[in-house]
């Protein structure tokens, strides 16, 4: 079978800009919905899962398994666990032993200020820097008990709608009604922690009139205590209604929490999407539509038509192609790390190379989706009725 040059395909596109112009922007859009829906989720998942500590294990009240900040759990706990376990990690005499208290509190910026600003507050000691070692002080220090200070999150900004230049150390926000003094920035890169506000345990105990705590996290030691030292514990002491799992799935029944999320995003782009499609399936109806006679006149020089709808496919790609490459440059330099809100606080959007070969075949599908059926349509005719069609 003789094929038609592809040159000929690449010269039929430009045969009319506003057709070629449609046809790339059509494609964009429809594959930068693939890029922003799959980099919500792979920004979600990647988040989760990086919050979990490799060798960290939580314990949280019985039936708290799938949210620390239900979890209420005796604040004597702490001191329970470490005389009752060794091997757990240690560094300079400090065991990796971090109790905390996990609340959403509103936050007033400015006064008089009506807003439903809310954030994570988590309460922490110093030794939560050890059992988080993805936690990097970018900017002061850590807050001191006693003195209604708070250090933010890199993300918090994005989370309370504020600017940068107003969350700087230095600045003031009230926390339920109480003025806090920001004294430090912190980065946690790719994980939850960046859109929290830490502050001390027992100022957050005392503003919330809390006699519990939600959680105690320890950091297993090489060769030390095992995940099923802990669990046996937990079991040995019924009184304290306490349960243990790895940080890891922890985080990881978040994500199957935050499933019908991932769905919900992924069925809108998916409508859109079509929509995209069939108003693709109608321009390129309307261009092989005056094409009928060049389709004919192809057929009567000898060309099958199998070449002639290869040559049609080509013509496609090369625009959804075009499209989608324009989609995958917005998505790397405009999408990736583009922050976005959900019930845990902030995280950003990914596109990486998963989801910029994941958008190519969309583009690659797109075009030869939406050639094949108009192009048959024009081919359908009989070679006679094609050259006297106008």
């Amino acid at each position: 079978m003789r094929f038609l040059p592809f040159d000929y395909a690449v010269r039929n596109l430009g045969r009319s800009r506003a057709r070629m112009v449609s046809s790339v922007l059509g494609a964009a859009l429809v594959v930068a919905l693939v890029i922003g829906a799959a980099g919500f989720v792979r920004g979600m998942d990647e988040a989760l899962s990086t919050s979990a500590g490799e060798d960290n294990v939580i314990i949280l009240g019985v039936g708290s398994e799938d949210s620390v900040e239900r979890s209420e759990i005796p604040a004597s706990v702490p001191g329970i666990l470490g005389a009752s376990l060794r091997g757990l990690r240690q560094e300079a005499g400090t065991v990796y032993l971090s109790a905390q208290v996990h609340v959403m509190l509103p936050v007033q910026l400015e006064e008089g200020d009506q807003s439903k600003r809310q954030i994570v507050f988590r309460g922490v000691t110093p030794e939560a820097l050890l059992v988080h070692a993805q936690v990097r002080i970018s900017e002061g220090r850590l807050p001191a008990p006693g003195a209604d200070e708070v250090m933010l999150g890199r993300m918090a900004g994005e989370v309370l709608g504020a600017p940068e230049s107003r969350l700087a150390p230095g600045s003031t926000i009230s926390m339920d009604g109480r003025e806090m003094r920001i004294v430090g920035r912190f980065s946690a890169p790719g994980s939850t922690l960046e859109a929290e506000a830490w502050v001390p345990m027992s100022d957050l105990m005392e503003a919330t009139k809390r006699t519990t705590i939600s959680c105690v996290i320890v950091t297993l030691a090489p060769g030390g205590a095992v995940f099923s030292d802990i669990a046996a514990f937990t079991k040995m002491r019924p009184d304290l209604e306490l349960t243990a799992m790895t940080e890891g799935e922890y985080y990881a029944r978040l994500a199957g929490f935050f499933g019908p999320v991932r769905l919900v995003v992924w069925v809108t782009a998916g409508l859109i999407a079509a929509g995209g499609l069939f108003g693709g399936l109608n321009t390129m109806y309307a261009a092989f539509a005056s094409r009928v006679r060049e389709l004919g006149t192809l057929q009567a020089l000898g060309f099958r038509r199998g070449a002639i709808l290869l040559s049609l496919v080509q013509e496609s790609l090369l625009a959804s192609v075009a499209g989608a490459l324009l989609a995958c440059a917005a998505g790397v330099f405009v999408l990736d790390g583009l922050s976005v809100k959900f019930s845990m606080g902030a995280f950003g959007l990914i596109v990486d190379a998963s989801v910029v070969v994941l958008a190519l075949l969309a583009g690659l599908v797109l075009g030869v989706v939406g050639a094949i059926p108009p192009a048959l349509r024009g081919l359908r005719l009989t070679i006679p009725v094609a050259l006297k069609s106008f």
